[in-house]
């Protein structure tokens, strides 16, 4: 019987149904999950945390004793009680340091222990002779760029807000004192206040620019994932399962029959075995290589190791126990929902609410969490490491316990890869090569 023309296959419903239902769900699926977790922050912003620091020690002007400070402090958390886009966290200059040391606050605005007496000094009688007060905004591009200029831009306009404020007391002190003000020192008065920026967490040169984390995290990931996808076809082709191509040269090895968890167990043995080298690899590339900001090289080392290696037992498993499919389950998993609800480009506060709820269990914004932690914040357990190290202790023994116990339901069930009556069928039927 002769064999049907190869064209003929492309007239097969079942395969345009079946490819262009696996491409539809990863077009949908990608671009609602990627686009949707990033097409509107300002929108979403909800409690962004910024650090509000009023080190003013006052000073005494007219017979009063003034604290200017606590105005500017006031007058913020008024606006923002009808404001839930920020949320403002009155603290000492040290805890701030703390906070943005950790990025626990995006950024910070630090009123100086002599901003009221500055400001009482605009209304000598030499105001040409006074320095004009100043507020300080400070950045943190470590917790991420996008939230970092989002914070910086709510300080300064707030900073501004305050300057405009006092500007109007002292041009209305001057006009009940009858004092005679130059064009020069009226315009000074206006707008009295200097807002400086500063980076208040300051990061390498080789750091991406706060966003080093997050791509040596992305990288752990698909270095996991690749890995597992390797595995699983260099074990099947070990075993028999598969043929290997080697440009037109065909390769099979014969069949060797064992069940499923065994299968499983030989890919996590070398998963766990090959995370070692990927791990020293990615690490070498990256900062004996390429020179990232780096400290901390033994820990970053043995997390880079973990990660992959979690990452790989967890791909095995969905490979394990759905097939093929498992693939398209991983990339789902571990890229299309983990990267938008990762945290590292668009702040948590400015995703919708359901990529929020990814981000407490999704394994990338974990990931990236830890590795901030030992890039950026002395690898502190409270920056992000502790809960990073316990996601990544759950995952790996979630992914075991569902790996090794749905492999084994199909092994006991006799559900195997090669029924071993099919494969005798199948070898008494083929022919005899001449």
């Amino acid at each position: 019987m002769p064999s049907p023309e190869p064209s003929s296959v492309l007239r097969s419903p079942k395969l345009w149904i079946g490819s262009g239902l696996i491409v539809a769900v990863v077009s949908i699926l990608f671009a609602l999950l990627y686009v949707g977790g990033n097409v509107n922050p300002k929108g979403n912003l909800r409690d962004l945390p910024i650090a509000l620091v009023n080190s003013d020690r006052g000073a005494d002007a007219n017979g009063k004793h003034l604290n200017l400070g606590d105005q500017v402090v006031s007058g913020i958390e008024k606006s923002a009680a009808d404001n839930h886009s920020f949320s403002w966290q009155v603290v000492s200059r040290q805890e701030a340091d703390k906070r943005l040391g950790q990025g626990k606050v995006y950024g910070a605005l630090v009123v100086p222990e002599n901003f009221s007496a500055t400001v009482a000094a605009l209304g000598s009688p030499k105001p040409v002779e006074a320095t004009r007060p100043t507020l300080t905004v400070l950045t943190n591009q470590s917790a991420g760029s996008i939230g970092s200029s989002m914070a910086s831009q709510a300080n300064q306009k707030a900073a501004h807000a305050a300057s405009a404020q006092l500007g109007k007391e002292l041009l209305s002190r001057a006009a009940a004192q009858k004092a005679q003000l130059a064009p020069a020192a009226k315009l000074m008065l206006t707008d009295p206040v200097n807002v400086e920026v500063a980076d208040g967490h300051p990061l390498g040169t080789h750091s991406a620019m706060g966003l080093s984390a997050f791509y040596y995290a992305l990288v752990l990931i698909v270095c996991g994932m690749l890995g597992a996808n390797a595995i699983v076809s260099q074990v099947d082709t070990a075993l028999g399962y598969l043929h290997t191509d080697f440009g037109p040269f065909r390769q099979r090895m014969p069949v060797r029959h064992t069940s499923r968890v065994r299968t499983l167990a030989v890919g996590t043995v070398l998963m766990l075995g090959l995370s070692l080298a990927m791990g020293s690899l990615v690490e070498l590339a990256t900062v004996g290589i390429l020179g990232m900001d780096a400290s901390h090289l033994g820990l970053l080392w043995l997390y880079s190791v973990g990660t992959i290696a979690a990452v790989g037992v967890s791909a095995l498993a969905l490979l394990a126990v759905f097939g093929t499919p498992g693939m398209l389950i991983s990339t789902i998993v571990f890229v299309a929902m983990a990267v938008p609800s990762s945290g590292a480009t668009v702040p948590l506060e400015a995703l919708p609410g359901f990529f929020h709820a990814l981000s407490e269990f999704e394994p990338l914004r974990q990931i990236t969490g830890g590795m901030r932690s030992i890039l950026y914040y002395d690898a502190q357990g409270d920056a992000g490491l502790t809960r990073a190290w316990i996601s990544m202790g759950i995952a790996f023994v979630a992914a075991v316990l569902f790996g090794f116990g749905v492999t084994r339901l199909y092994d006991r069930k006799g559900l195997h890869r090669i029924p071993r009556a099919a494969e005798s069928t199948e070898a008494e039927a083929a022919p005899v090569p001449a």
